[in-house]
């Protein structure tokens, strides 16, 4: 079941969410870039990293799920955040430039309608950043964060997932390499592990992310037309008088 947005908030004010953030964050915004003059849609509990576009970018929007709840973002001004039902998003079609999802995809019962309400609000060439617990990390295999909770993906499924739903992977990448227990001691470290991690390709990080473009056409299936025959006419039978009527004619 999905996380309470209570308990996701909860976990960014401690160190060890301090750190996921700061690195996962990383990759995001090397990916996205400045994202000047666009919009941008965070997914599921997207606000931790959302706050780094919001001086350039032409909005920024945070949607989180009915069945996790919403807080009001950013903490000033008008709010940017709603609840949402993820099948039916309240946004017209092709009008997001980017889409940061983050603490939905393991959680949705349904991933694929998911991917493809984001397909049809994003713009003709614009870019998802998925974000997932991976299959083969620690993080996954401990709910004592958000990353460990809900169905984990490794990256076959989630080419898989993204195919299906007309997204073409461009780019793949892992982050929290470091372990997730909050001992301070155990933190201290997590610089020099996540970049020994990210520069030789470990296995065993925490989450997957991939990027993925919008695919403009839809597949069409071509189908033989089936030949249709009739069955084969039989001459019908013409009609004759009854033996009765045959004998009074005769008799005239």
């Amino acid at each position: 079941m999905p996380v309470d947005v209570v308990d996701l908030r909860r976990f960014y004010t401690t160190p060890l969410g301090g750190a996921a953030r700061r690195f996962i964050g990383r990759i995001v915004h090397q990916r996205f870039g400045t994202c000047c003059g666009q919009s941008i849609l965070g997914l599921g509990y997207a606000t931790p990293y959302l706050d780094a576009f919001r001086a350039d970018a032409l909005r920024v929007l945070a949607f989180m799920p009915a069945e996790q709840g919403v807080v009001p973002w950013p903490d000033s001004g008008l709010s940017s955040s709603a609840l949402v039902a993820t099948g039916m998003l309240p946004l017209p079609d092709s009008c997001i430039d980017r889409v940061l999802v983050i603490h939905l995809l393991e959680l949705t019962e349904h991933p694929r309608d998911l991917l493809s309400e984001i397909w049809r609000v994003l713009a003709p060439g614009g870019r998802m950043i998925a974000v997932t617990p991976s299959r083969a990390g620690l993080w996954a295999r401990l709910d004592t964060t958000p990353f460990g909770h809900g169905q984990p993906f490794s990256r076959g499924q989630l080419r898989d997932l993204m195919r299906t739903a007309l997204f073409s992977p461009t780019h793949w990448t892992e982050a929290l390499y470091m372990p997730p227990f909050q001992n301070s001691l155990v933190r201290r470290g997590d610089a020099l592990v996540e970049r020994i991690g990210a520069s030789l390709g470990l296995p065993g990080a925490g989450v997957q992310i991939v990027e993925a473009t919008k695919e403009l056409y839809r597949p069409v299936v071509l189908t033989q037309p089936v030949a249709q025959t009739l069955p084969g006419l039989q001459p019908v039978l013409a009609p004759q008088p009854a033996a009765g009527s045959r004998a009074a004619t005769g008799a005239s």
